[in-house]
């Protein structure tokens, strides 16, 4: 049995935001009662809580809810921060958090016109891939002296950009693999490579009202 004061969360496995919420929660290793969501029948459950009834969406005990990825981010990371992810090595919180709101804003703009040209009307899905392919330059040209974004280790930026460069990458493989961005691709194939990536990524079948709860992420070793 789980604690009834754990906090839950509304997630969907290959959504970037709900990516970037669990990686965040499993870094900080706060554990939560995960309530894995199938978009196309979202349960009540997740409706009542947050009207938009979008993933993710995290219930915490006192019955807060908190429907951002970013702010879930936040959260767990405020209460614990192991690796670091709040204070950059190399620049400020405030630029990285600026990074992270270009990507929010502009690159996952372009990346859904150049991903599902068919769900917006008039989208041209090369010139908005060409558009998605600035901000990849502009990460580029950021690791050209470093590893990471912002220093010599991960920090809250790389983990919550990476599942959107993921996606983007994922449209046309040959043709990422063959742009001229090897920092860029080694970033990121550390990223999805990597223990934490891994864990957060494990499948889980769609919740069900009365199912047992599933914590997450689950006990186990250091998956940092």
């Amino acid at each position: 049995m789980i604690s009834a004061a754990l906090p839950v969360l509304y997630s969907f496995r290959r959504c970037p935001y709900a990516m970037r919420a669990r990686l965040a929660l499993a870094a900080s290793g706060q554990q939560v009662e995960l309530r894995e969501v199938v978009l196309r029948d979202k349960p009540p459950e997740l409706v009542r809580v947050s009207p938009k009834a979008t993933v993710p969406v995290l219930l915490l005990a006192d019955g807060a809810v908190v429907d951002e990825s970013l702010e879930i981010m936040l959260w767990a990371l405020g209460r614990h921060d192991p690796e670091g992810w709040l204070t950059p090595q190399s620049g400020s919180r405030a630029e990285m958090m600026a990074l992270v709101a270009a990507n929010d804003a502009g690159f996952k703009h372009h990346l859904d016109r150049y991903k599902y040209p068919q769900r917006h009307d008039g989208a041209d899905a090369q010139a908005h891939r060409c558009e998605a392919a600035a901000f990849a330059a502009r990460l580029e040209a950021r690791l050209d002296a470093q590893p990471w974004l912002f220093g010599e280790h991960a920090a809250l930026a790389d983990m919550a950009i990476a599942p959107f460069v993921r996606q983007f990458a994922g449209v046309d493989p040959a043709w990422f693999s063959a742009q001229p961005w090897p920092r860029l691709q080694r970033w990121l194939a550390a990223v999805t490579g990597s223990t934490l990536f891994g864990r957060i990524m494990d499948k889980y079948p769609p919740w069900r009202t009365g199912d047992p709860p599933t914590v997450f992420p689950p006990a186990g070793p250091d998956i940092t």
